[in-house]
């Protein structure tokens, strides 16, 4: 550290490491310089008086890595508490159709005003690092890069949802990786985002083998696992299931995100840890809009046995109304104990997924998701001095189980502090959230969208079902039909 004046000293403070002990510090500081960790050890008596562009009292704050969301989408941000109370038959149509016209350059204004405010609250929450698939992702590259949060964008593509030409769906990710892949110093990286496993033909997935061998140092980011019919979409692609199709064109591997994984059996998590592959596992939105109480929940205690990175995503934040990461973890443990029995997971396990297993199921746990000397400074602070953490007994349980957005006083991403004794140094928010409400008047006059206090009135039925893509629906159907037909002939 001669010679160099720290970023930012953070003392006397419970600093809760994720490292591979899981150290906890009570009474540590962590000195950050040139954007990178350089020391974290207990405090000295002269920790206050360092020479610091920025120094933290740590007393009464518990420092803990940023919060990484595996998976995401941003886009539909201002819909937050427009579908809360619909049935999950109209959530799917709607939303459908809507997927389909976000795809409209008209629409440019919400898509921009959605990732504004999920950049906004994510930063206000904690999360540092996002891994998002959305339509036109380039706007969101440049909101959060902005911000100087860290991300993963991709614009989601696919044959059997939207009507868009594979050829052209591909140009548009060639443009975006040479817009927008590292740059913010290395903060925002492209993805690859083939959809899903049921809304895919395997003619696409063997084009997107051949991109992914023309990007090699990019992420493959999809739904996974998520439906029954992913299997039965796997058999009608030509593999004996989903994953067999998936190994066949080459795309099981060490660079595959897998998302939700609900329905792996024994035999899929095999060969996801034989692969290297990673998984997001997103409790609350699976939670929320179950669409078969039957349907096993996600085996994430047998993935993490096997050796599979799993780290936590927030999915579809405005479809369940909430930003917060830490609520994942607790939906996370109480949805497995009430599928299956008490003690699912240790509170350091679900701790982990939030910062450190995120990390490495993006390939940068080598950078980021734990409190050591030479990574990069993505840091959170959260004031526990308040009744709700009184008496301090257990940190771990009571971050997951407890800790709130509202809880983060301070926000460093790259060792620059984004959040400040709880002010937000690299957005306006007020400007922000003017902006939101603006889009959605300028949403309502130019759609059937009724956007109340009261809650969100979609078009009508009618309407929507004219709306809604034609050809690549059909085709997909019909595959799952005649998929479906072999099956029984073949039992």
């Amino acid at each position: 550290m001669a010679g160099h004046t720290p970023d930012v000293v953070i003392y006397d403070a419970l600093v809760l490491t994720v490292d591979s002990d899981n150290r906890l510090l009570d009474g540590g500081t962590v000195v950050v310089t040139d954007g990178r960790i350089t020391e974290v050890r207990p405090s000295r008596a002269d920790d206050d008086r360092l020479d610091a562009d920025h120094s933290i009292d740590g007393d009464g704050k518990l420092v803990l890595p940023g919060l990484v969301n595996t998976h995401t989408h941003l886009e539909m941000t201002p819909l937050v508490g427009a579908v809360s109370d619909w049935d999950l038959r109209e959530l799917l149509l709607q939303m459908t159709v809507f997927f389909d016209r976000l795809d409209d350059e008209a629409l440019a204004y919400f898509r921009q005003a959605g990732y504004e405010l999920a950049a906004l609250n994510f930063l206000r929450g904690g999360v540092t690092t996002v891994n998002a698939m959305d339509i036109r992702p380039g706007q969101g590259a440049e909101v959060f890069g902005s911000a100087g949060l860290r991300g993963f964008f991709g614009p989601a593509m696919t044959d059997l949802f939207w009507d868009v030409p594979v050829a052209e769906q591909f140009d548009r990710f060639r443009s975006f990786v040479e817009a927008h892949h590292d740059t913010y110093d290395g903060r925002i990286r492209a993805t690859i985002c083939p959809h899903d496993d049921w809304s895919c033909s395997r003619e696409f997935w063997e084009q997107t083998a051949d991109l992914a061998a023309d990007y090699p140092d990019l992420l493959v980011h999809t739904h996974l696992l998520e439906l029954a019919e992913s299997n039965t979409m796997g058999r009608a692609n030509g593999g004996d299931d989903s994953l067999d199709m998936l190994e066949s064109v080459g795309l099981l591997d060490d660079r595959l995100v897998a998302a939700h994984c609900r329905v792996a059996d024994d035999d899929d998590i095999r060969r996801f840890a034989a692969a290297d592959a990673a998984v997001a596992h997103c409790p609350s939105v699976v939670a929320y809009w179950n669409p078969d109480p039957e349907m096993q929940w996600t085996p994430v205690p047998e993935m993490r046995a096997a050796g599979i990175d799993v780290g936590l995503g927030i999915d579809d934040h405005y479809w369940h109304d909430s930003y917060n990461m830490f609520g994942e973890a607790r939906q996370a443990r109480m949805a497995a104990n009430l599928k299956r029995t008490a003690g699912q997971y240790e509170s350091m396990e679900l701790l982990r997924m939030l910062t450190i297993e995120g990390a490495r199921a993006l390939g940068v746990g080598d950078q980021i998701g734990s409190i050591e000397p030479g990574k990069q400074a993505d840091l959170i602070v959260l004031d526990v001095d308040k009744p709700k953490f009184t008496p301090l007994t257990n940190v771990p349980a009571q971050v997951v189980n407890g800790a709130t957005p509202a809880d983060v006083v301070t926000v460093l991403v790259d060792g620059t502090v984004l959040l400040r004794d709880g002010t937000v140094e690299t957005m306006e928010p007020d400007a922000v959230r003017d902006r939101v409400e603006t889009a959605v008047e300028r949403f309502q006059d130019e759609t059937d969208w009724d956007l109340s206090l009261a809650g969100g009135e979609p078009p009508g039925t009618a309407s929507t079902l004219r709306d809604i893509p034609k050809r690549g629906p059909a085709r997909l159907l019909g595959r799952l039909a005649v998929q479906h037909v072999k099956d029984t002939v073949s039992w």
